[in-house]
């Protein structure tokens, strides 16, 4: 041994090279590779943990965060989701450091913080994470991992109801050729579709889909998908009574699900983990301070448990018969308890399959109203505008209100079926109050003369110039509030008021009141003038109209915003809402974008528009309204067919209608976003509760049209676009 020792001195001192060759990144990196083939990852973690030590000590930021994503690599293989989410957070944070620029390794970081949350079935969490690395690696135009993550958001549409969307995705996948799509990513696709067809109980088609997978999973070897296939199979054939087929698969799964156990253990024990971590100097340190601790608050316990044992001895003999009796009458409660939660448990669900029937229901029923009121308003708009006679102008005009009132009342609908069905996420975005106040109310001033109501606004002028919070919903809320004050109020007075209460560390708190001299509430109709379709009485309703759904949006949007409206009214004098809100303070000056209200015509003359729609009469309609402006425009009626048009001829505009048979139109515009990045492509959609605005800019399309659509916003997106162009 004493030789040997300086035998390694002086081999020290002589090459002192081969140290530095071996204390390296790519030394350790090398090992871990090596035993990570071997299934060996007590050492694969641990050489992995000692390059991220050497590039902490050498200063190698980069290195760093590549072996940091490695080790989060790791620990996703073993199941170990906690520590892996914690260090790919710590890996994304590195990278940042580096550059403000996300890299490849980033966004595989937020791929996998994704497959994590999907893992820990927290699937808003894991459709962020996914679409930040699809946004990320979009911009570094890496196409390489376009079927994986499209793979992630199908399967998480699906996790949250949308059938449709997660259908188009894998059969896109589904249908792409075997060498341009990995063997397990087009299985997983397949057995997606499979999953689908088995729970709208089309169980042959299931077990197509089901058989397909498995063929192309042999190609793969991945265990756990073929073990999950497997499940599938013998849970079809057994709602096909096939109970033989049934347990065959069954039996395959458990034993293949049982090595797939025993691997996964003999890959890291229990113990090796806990060494692992215990391994670190920082959990050392804790360690010792803990057992420290421990040790002193044992020796205190020990004395006094000493001292006090003869004593607790005693009343524990004293207490036994107390105690006894007392859990022959805790069971009985219990027992009770038990039977009154399950029965709480079954109500429960009852009343969360019930509001999600309702939820569904008037989701699909306004979604399906759309397409035929669109027509209608088309056609009525379109008959205006050619000169009718003046015994015809009555009736158009009453068709035109009447489509315009159940487009509102559609709207209504969907936004409170929206805020209930918690679809509606809160922006928090600089804006202008100032500004925003005064738009609405250049917007109303023509309701405001038709009553021969004065409208005044009033804000204090010690409110911050630019706040921060969600725009869009407060001017719902003001739009409904005015709208009714002023439909309400004839000969009178309309008064917004703004007043900054408290305005402390950049937090601004403002309260709100809309005043007005109208016709007033009664008292007894004062507490359920918040609810749906309330209106005070038969006689109003008929008089002013409207849905009586506007001031029940306008309590939850205030109440979802973090406030509580109130009202106060007398019958004969007026009405008073008021709120307060809290808002956070920018410092920066906010863009206001000016939005193109006036176009010039001259901007549609001669352009090129292909229209992709399957509805003849909406082909006809907009056919119409774009010859009307000098606009040519060619008519397609499937998806397939606006990929190989665009393919070989060029347009200044696309109309995409979303719902298409065959591909979708999301699916369709990721398919020319393939070749063509440039044209604007329209997305028309009778938007639904499961859809919204940027879900449908995420596949490629610039812009939104609503149907029924307004005439003039319809010309005016097109407008935009071309503009934009």
């Amino acid at each position: 041994m004493k030789y040997f020792l300086l035998f390694f001195f002086f081999y020290t001192l002589l090459y002192p090279q081969k140290r530095v060759a071996i204390d390296s990144v790519a030394y350790y990196t090398r090992l871990a590779t090596e035993n990570e083939k071997k299934n060996n990852y007590k050492e694969t973690l641990f050489y992995t943990q000692k390059a991220i030590n050497y590039c902490k000590k050498n200063n190698k930021t980069e290195a760093e965060a590549n072996q940091t994503f490695n080790l989060g690599k790791i620990y996703f293989d073993l199941k170990l989701y906690n520590d892996a989410l914690e260090v790919f957070s710590k890996s994304i944070a590195t990278f940042n450091i580096i550059s403000k620029k996300p890299n490849d390794k980033a966004a595989n970081a937020y791929y996998y913080i994704g497959l994590v949350y999907i893992e820990k079935k927290k699937y808003d969490l894991a459709i962020n994470s996914i679409l930040k690395a699809e946004e990320i690696k979009k911009n570094l135009n890496i196409k390489t991992d376009t079927d994986l993550i499209n793979l992630q958001k199908g399967i998480l549409l699906r996790k949250k109801g949308n059938i449709f969307l997660a259908s188009d995705i894998f059969n896109s996948i589904a249908a792409k050729p075997e060498n341009k799509v990995l063997p397990n990513t087009k299985a997983e696709a397949l057995y997606q579709i499979g999953i689908i067809e088995a729970e709208n109980r089309r169980y042959n088609l299931a077990l197509n889909y089901f058989n397909k997978a498995l063929e192309l999973n042999k190609k793969s070897k991945d265990l756990n998908q073929e073990s999950n296939i497997l499940l599938a199979l013998s849970t079809v054939y057994d709602k096909l009574l096939n109970k033989t087929a049934a347990y065959t698969y069954l039996k395959k799964h458990l034993n293949l699900k049982e090595s797939i156990t025993l691997a996964n253990d003999e890959k890291l024990g229990v113990n090796d983990y806990e060494a692992f971590k215990g391994s670190q100097q920082i959990q050392e340190k804790l360690q010792k301070e803990k057992e420290k601790k421990e040790q002193e608050k044992n020796d205190k316990f020990s004395r006094l448990i000493s001292i006090l044992a003869i004593a607790i001895i005693s009343i524990l003999s004293l207490l036994s018969l107390s105690l006894y009796k007392n859990n022959i009458i805790r069971n009985q409660t219990n027992s009770l308890l038990k039977e009154k939660n399950n029965e709480l448990i079954v109500a429960k669900n009852k009343a969360e399959e019930a509001s999600k029937a309702r939820s569904e229901f008037l989701s699909t029923v306004s979604h399906e109203l759309r397409t035929p009121l669109n027509a209608i308003n088309g056609i009525t708009h379109l008959l205006l505008e050619e000169n009718p006679k003046k015994t015809q102008m009555h009736y158009l005009t009453s068709l035109q209100f009447s489509g315009n009132y159940l487009t509102n009342f559609i709207n209504d609908i969907l936004e409170i079926n929206k805020i209930e069905s918690n679809k509606l996420e809160i922006e928090y975005i600089s804006f202008n109050l100032k500004q925003l106040l005064t738009d609405i109310q250049n917007s109303l001033k023509e309701i405001a003369t038709v009553n021969k109501n004065k409208f005044h606004l009033k804000i204090d002028s010690a409110i911050p110039e630019n706040l921060i919070g969600d725009p869009t919903k407060l001017s719902q809320i003001f739009m409904n509030l005015i709208n009714n004050a002023l439909k309400f109020t004839n000969n009178g007075t309309v008064s917004v008021i703004a007043r900054l209460r408290s305005y402390t560390n950049e937090n601004a708190a403002i309260y709100f009141q809309i005043i007005d001299t109208g016709i007033g509430i009664p008292e007894d109709k004062l507490k359920t003038v918040f609810e749906s379709f309330s209106q005070g009485s038969v006689e109003i309703n008929r008089k002013f109209g409207g849905t009586g759904l506007g001031l029940t949006i306008v309590k939850k949007l205030v109440r979802i915003l973090g406030g509580r409206i109130r009202v106060k009214s007398t019958v004969g004098e007026g009405s008073t809402f008021s709120f307060e809100l809290n808002f956070k303070t920018d410092t920066k000056p906010v863009q206001i974008k000016s939005k193109i209200k006036k176009y010039n015509p001259e901007i549609f003359k001669n352009k090129k528009v292909l229209l992709v729609e399957d509805n003849k009469i909406n082909q006809m309609i907009t056919k119409k309204m774009l010859s009307r402006k000098d606009m040519e425009c060619t008519i397609l009626d499937n998806g397939e067919e606006a990929i190989q048009v665009l393919k070989n001829n060029t347009y200044d505009l696309v109309l995409m209608d979303v719902h298409l048979l065959g591909i979708n139109g999301t699916i369709a515009t990721q398919e020319i976003r393939q070749f063509d990045t440039t044209t604007p492509i329209i997305a028309l959609t009778a938007i639904s509760l499961n859809e919204n605005r940027e879900m449908l800019i995420s596949f490629g399309m610039t812009d939104v049209i609503t149907k029924p659509f307004i005439p003039e916003d319809f010309y005016t997106t097109i407008a935009e676009n071309f503009s934009n162009s």
